[in-house]
This record gives C-alpha cells, structure tokens and sequence, in this order.
C-alpha cells in the first residue's frame, strides 16, 4: 500500500486545488497537492515536503481531516488528509498545470481523482 498525505489549504471559505498535468497517471483530474510519505517521514514532514516542492510555500499542518483507502487497479493508497495553514511564500506551482481556490459548491464542476471522492464529501459538509 502506498501512504500518501495531502494538504487542505483554506482561505476565504474556499479551499486550494491543483489539476494533474498530463502524462502523469491521473493526468487532467484535480487534487489536493501533497504526494508520497518517504520512508522515516511522519505524516506532518511529508506534508510539508510535498507543499513545499510541489507549491513553493511552507506550510503547518493543522488537523486530520481524515484518513481514506482507495484501491486503483493498479495500487491501493492510504491517503491521510490533513488541513494545512500556508505560514511562509505564495503559491507557485511547480509540478500541476493549473490550481485555485474553489468553494465547496464550486469544486463539484471539478472531475477529483477517485481517491479524493470521500475526502471531499465530508469536506464538503464542513465548509
């Protein structure tokens, strides 16, 4: 299994996005930027590794959302979602094509990669 983190970025009742780029598995769907837990890394440090090279900003994780398993078929994830508070730089993306800040309305115009889906549900009722 794969444990991955990923960051809820929020401001202003809306919470960040990114669009995967094309070529890379998933390639066009949207996601809450974060990435693979490298082996010895809590959690929190991958966090805020993967923010910081995904997005350039340092950020401080600010509580568990939640923890979900989606099995593709060709990997399973653990996916630990954690909301995040950006505490130094702007955002600049460095690995998707695109990403904003969308409502909770808003992000069902967005096609999220499947593993996503419960994470957003329950996001979704919070904001």
């Amino acid at each position: 299994m794969l444990n991955v983190v990923a960051a809820v970025i929020v401001g202003g009742g809306k919470f960040f996005i990114c669009k995967r780029p094309a070529g890379k598995h998933l390639g066009g769907y949207w996601e809450f930027p974060g990435g693979k837990a490298e082996a010895g890394e809590t959690e929190e440090q991958a966090l805020v590794r993967e923010c910081g090279e995904e997005l350039g900003v340092t950020v401080r994780p600010a509580g568990l959302l939640g923890r979900y398993v989606y099995a593709y078929p060709e990997k399973e994830i653990s996916l630990a979602l954690y909301f995040a508070e950006i505490v130094c730089g702007e955002i600049a993306l460095k690995e998707h094509s695109a990403g904003l800040f969308v409502t909770a309305a808003e992000s069902e115009k967005y096609a999220f990669c499947p593993a996503d889906g419960a994470a957003l549900e329950k996001l979704r009722e919070l904001l």
